[in-house]
């Protein structure tokens, strides 16, 4: 399968310095290295984000890392999967743009790392947006792949940065000297938000494969250099009067062969690990997504997004509420779709409490977890074919519903595909407007027919929003007017095709005013 350049051009000497690479003396000599002056922090909240690049977090398991287990056992860890093509590669340029804007990259448009048609200004990185909202606040950006930098996806905003180049020098001796300058900032200065980079783990991952002893140790030294960041903020004068935030994150994965910018599920492996006031100990929440970052850390300073900031992420300690979450516990293996894993728990027909799956006039037949509207995890329903475009359905946190009338004919079937996913009722008395809010994920083809209707007081279901055309995992707010006498409404999603694409319903919500 053909690939995206691999983010950078690795130097032959930079794996062979890899394990070399100590906490001890390289980063003693890089100490000297003399630290900007930052302006005095004004805020009691203050927030360290560090960037693994390409740590693929199933391997953190096989590592020593003490300093990432121990977030783990202390923080909230949220595992999720990346988009692929055509939303955007599996690289560097579109991860970390997703990781400090807080949007998908439909919005700030890196897809590669060209960088080519980024939307920075209206969707600027977080420490940019800090700079707009709360000018006063103290930052630091250090980075040592140069384009996060000069493409101005991380450090425009910063009231200093230190800025080295890892394709030039090797990433081994800038990411101790990153350490080493930030642990001085931390032990010294007043910052209050800090955004560190190290590269190293994506260089062993492209050299030696993900699954080599190098990419472990690789994750070793980068563990050490946060935990000498975590014990200079426990050293700090004023901790004890300090509300400290911590959050690890990573732009995408890696092979175990080595790459990535592909589709396949171990490039897509990203993760956001977060420990601070307000956040939960042990938690594994498996509704966070890569863009919940950037949210995060707005709400651990008390910064509460414009809703015109567009933000598709949220704080990692929110939970998704819609009735698909409810789900976990009857979710099954695989029956039919051999290709996915046994060991992966990852969908049901199982409706919620109160709703219901109509599948009076479905064919028989088929591949048995798409036989009709199925609740299932990205994980399992983007492994059941990929490069079809299950893997830009990035808005889906969670369980979602999803109408698959092409995964369902893989197997000898007869009859059409014809599903009905019903909601509850929902009360409308009194009131003039109701809103269905939902998330869609929908590919059209030949005479495929996806349509949402509403049925007033029980009544003859009414269509209100037919589908005719590809939508992309977007938000949809279908605004309808309450008929006099009617006090309770219900909605149904239908979907018919043959053999053709798929609907993914999710995040449903009904306001009424």
């Amino acid at each position: 399968m053909s690939r995206s350049p691999s983010r950078r051009s690795v130097l032959a000497t930079t794996a062979a310095a890899a394990t070399a690479a100590a906490v001890g003396p390289l980063a003693t000599a890089t100490a000297a290295h003399a630290a900007p002056t930052l302006p005095d922090g004004t805020s009691k909240d203050k927030v360290l984000v560090v960037g693994m690049d390409g740590l693929r977090h199933d391997v953190i398991a096989a590592a020593k890392a003490p300093h990432l287990k121990s977030l783990m056992a202390n923080g909230t860890y949220g595992t999720s999967l990346l988009y692929a093509d055509p939303m955007a590669a599996t690289s560097s340029g579109p991860g970390w743009s997703t990781i400090s804007t807080g949007v998908w990259p439909d919005k700030h448009g890196v897809k590669e790392n060209s960088f080519t048609g980024k939307n920075y200004g209206k969707y600027p990185g977080f420490l940019a947006r800090l700079a707009q909202v709360r000018p006063q606040l103290s930052t630091y950006a250090a980075v040592d792949w140069k384009p996060l930098d000069a493409q101005g996806t991380v450090t425009p905003g910063a009231d200093a940065k230190l800025v080295l180049d890892g394709d030039a020098d090797g990433y081994t001796g800038h990411d101790a000297t990153i350490a080493a300058e930030t642990e001085s900032i931390l032990r010294n200065q007043n910052p209050d938000v800090l955004f560190v980079y190290f590269g190293q783990t994506d260089i062993a991952g492209h050299n030696s494969g993900a699954a080599s002893a190098a990419y472990r140790a690789a994750i070793d030294v980068q563990d050490g250099y946060l935990g000498r960041l975590l014990t200079a903020i426990k050293a700090r004068p004023a901790y004890a009067t300090e509300r400290w935030t911590v959050i690890v994150t990573t732009d995408h994965g890696h092979t175990d062969s080595g790459g990535h910018g592909g589709s396949a599920i171990e490039e897509r492996r990203t993760f956001v690990l977060a420990q601070g006031p307000g956040i939960a100990a042990g938690a594994r929440p498996a509704d966070t997504r890569l863009v919940d970052v950037a949210a995060t850390v707005y709400r651990q300073l008390g910064v509460v997004p414009d809703p015109a900031w567009g933000l598709d992420g949220k704080p990692i300690q929110e939970r998704s509420t819609d009735p698909f979450e409810a789900l976990y516990p009857a979710l099954a293996g695989r029956t039919d779709e051999t290709g996915i894993p046994a060991g992966i728990l990852g969908w049901t027909r199982t409706a919620p409490s109160g709703w219901s799956v109509v599948n009076s006039a479905m064919g028989t037949g088929g591949v048995a977890e798409w036989r009709g509207w199925s609740f299932a995890t990205d994980e399992f329903w983007s492994r059941s074919q990929r490069d079809q475009s299950r893997e830009l359905n990035v808005r889906s946190r969670g369980i979602f519903a999803v109408a698959d009338s092409d995964e369902w004919d893989d197997k000898a079937s007869s009859g059409p595909y014809d599903s009905t996913l019903v909601t509850p009722a929902y009360a409308v008395g009194g009131t003039s407007t109701v809103t269905l809010g939902f998330t869609t994920h929908y590919r059209q083809e030949g005479s495929q027919s996806a349509r949402v209707l509403a049925s007033w007081n029980g009544g003859t279901p009414v269509e209100v929003k037919r589908y005719t055309s590809d939508v992309i995992s977007q938000p949809q707010a279908l605004a309808l007017d309450v008929p006099a006498g009617a006090a309770n409404v219900s909605f149904r999603f239908h979907y018919t095709g043959s053999n053709n694409w798929y609907w993914v319903i999710d995040g449903v919500k009904v306001t009424a005013v």
